[in-house]
């Protein structure tokens, strides 16, 4: 049996939180593929070692002196070295991130440092192989991940190594120029690596134990989850739900390998298990219930527009040629709203109105911006009755008016768009008439 384990900023942030990722792999011989984060935040005020090489860049960037900003860095692993007792120096990696700087060798180059000598230090500590992730992890010419050449190249390098390291969020395009993922992009390294070598299991250990039901940041002590599908985190991740990087479900989730968030400081718990399918009853009706603020809707009206082929991708393509995406489009008769996000369309929006006057021709068009929308997710609700009417009783005892409301052909989640000021008290009041 083969497990890939992949370690946050927090779990890695410095040598006292090494030694407890140290005694987690040790206890468990099967833990044998190891991804770790850069050094995360120590304490509340302090700085992520990313976030400090992204500052020492910019100063690069602009032809300014940066060494003081960079022996901080370099001070921060110092101090991780020495607490472990390694006979192990930086000095020449320092040297050559000092040089690239100055090269202006790139933002995804600087920021992928944290993860690189994070690794090197693992494997010292480990005794491992380490396997630098521009090796392995390919992305091609326009910046997209390479899923199909990097799992032909890690695979066979892998296969060399009974127990490697490899750095999370990056890698490179064919000619060596660093690459990185997006923020947290260090999950979808593990997942990568978890199908590479065919884990049995790829567990992700991070701050807190296990996937929750909702927020605790908006709801006091959510219940944990023990047991949730690819598809209910795929439902929960993308509106706003952060325990793990959506995008390293997909790797998993063609291999059927099961994913296991754990604690780093409490590794006795279970965490939460996700899975491709199960028996498993959830332990309420839902699942859990995440959501985002920021949205607008553009609301379309036009008489008789349930009987004019094409209208829908007349209004879609006003949105796609001015590089918007949408996030739903509940219709009517003859009415019509796609919400998108503000930030993306707020500068765009008359643009985009007159495209949709021209192609679709609709008799009035109005914007309602600062909206939210909360998805309640869970397997349960296929078999009970009377989800939905739970969730606007829940919402009309609180005062909180629903502007949208839309359900996957799935029956797995249900999406609610409310007020951004009515956010919390929604998630508060559906939590409250689901779990408590």
């Amino acid at each position: 049996m083969k497990k890939v384990v992949k370690f946050g900023g927090s779990s890695l942030a410095s040598a006292a939180q090494f030694k407890k990722v140290g005694d987690i792999i040790r206890a468990d011989k099967q833990r044998a593929y190891v991804v770790p984060s850069a050094p995360g935040k120590r304490f509340s005020e302090d700085t992520k070692v990313t976030d400090m090489l992204y500052g020492c860049y910019a100063l690069a960037e602009a032809d300014k002196d940066f060494s003081k900003e960079l022996e901080a860095i370099h001070d921060r692993y110092k101090e991780i070295i020495s607490g472990l007792k390694l006979d192990l120096s930086m000095d020449a990696e320092f040297a050559a991130i000092a040089e690239n700087f100055k090269a202006k060798a790139g933002k995804d180059y600087a920021a992928s440092r944290g993860e690189y000598l994070n690794g090197i230090i693992m494997a010292a500590y480990l005794g491992f192989e380490f396997v630098d992730a521009a090796k392995v992890i390919r992305f091609t010419d326009n910046g997209e991940f390479d899923a199909e050449t990097t799992h032909e190249i890690m695979s066979k390098y892998l296969g060399q190594f009974s127990r490697a390291v490899v750095p999370g969020f990056y890698g490179a395009y064919e000619d060596g120029r660093i690459k990185t993922f997006s923020r947290g992009g260090s999950d979808i390294t593990g997942a990568i690596v978890a199908k590479a070598i065919r884990a049995d299991v790829y567990e992700n250990w991070t701050d807190v134990s296990g996937v929750l039901t909702a927020d605790p940041r908006i709801v006091k002590n959510p219940a944990p989850i023990s047991v949730i599908t690819y598809k209910e985190l795929r439902e929960l991740a993308y509106m706003g739900a952060s325990v793990l990087h959506e995008d390293a479900i997909f790797p998993v989730r063609q291999e059927n390998i099961p994913i296991n968030i754990k604690n780093t400081n409490a590794p006795e718990d279970a965490g939460t298990w996700i899975v491709g399918s199960t028996c498993q009853k959830s332990q309420y009706i839902i699942t859990g219930i995440a959501g985002k603020k920021g949205f607008c809707a553009v609301n379309i009206e036009k008489d008789m527009m349930n009987s004019e082929i094409g209208f829908g991708r007349k209004v879609l393509q006003a949105f796609e040629d001015y590089g918007i995406s949408f996030e739903h489009i509940p219709s009517g008769i003859d009415t019509m709203t796609v919400f998108v996000h503000q930030d993306e369309f707020i500068d765009k929006e008359q643009s985009v109105v007159s495209a949709i006057h021209r192609l679709a021709k609709p008799d009035s068009i109005d914007i309602e911006a600062d909206l939210a929308l909360i998805a309640v997710v869970g397997r349960g609700m296929r078999a009970q009755k009377g989800t939905a009417a739970t969730v606007f009783k829940a919402l009309a005892a609180v005062d909180v008016n629903i502007k949208m409301i839309d359900q996957g052909s799935s029956e797995q989640n249900i999406i609610i768009g409310v007020a951004n000021r009515d956010f919390e008290t929604a998630i508060k009041a559906i939590y409250g008439a689901f779990v408590n």
